[in-house]
């Protein structure tokens, strides 16, 4: 009965490191919600959203050549992960006023998933 148990708890324990492993790849996936309006990698131009090269650290409202809302502009914001984490849930909760019409993510495994692929582009595009 110990066999089973220890087998079960190898499994388990390979199940959640290969899922894991897993969610990684799907930052690019979860992106493809966003990439009706932002775009981002080597190239990118700003669409009906901004691109999303070096949102890390980035501060609200500030890429050149998109005409932000007054409240993305004045939000004083600089991206990083729990700013993002708090506004890709609901963006018209975190920022009032916005003109961003997403709904938001609810699963948490998309919302890591989806910070992890956009942290990865430099402002010049390239993937870290």
């Amino acid at each position: 009965m110990n066999y089973r148990v220890a087998t079960a708890a190898v499994f388990s324990a390979l199940l959640v490191a290969l899922s894991g492993v897993a969610l990684g790849d799907d930052g690019e996936k979860v992106f493809k919600k966003c990439a009706v309006c932002h775009k981002i990698g080597e190239g990118a131009k700003n669409g009906v959203g901004p691109v999303l090269n070096g949102l890390e650290g980035r501060k609200s409202g500030t890429i050149e050549g998109f005409k932000y809302s007054a409240a993305n502009k004045n939000s004083g914001i600089v991206w990083d992960e729990a700013q993002f984490k708090e506004y890709i849930q609901n963006p018209r909760a975190k920022i009032p006023g916005t003109t961003m019409v997403f709904v938001g993510l609810k699963k948490q495994e998309e919302i890591d998933a989806l910070w992890d692929y956009l942290k990865s582009f430099g402002p010049d595009g390239k993937q870290k």
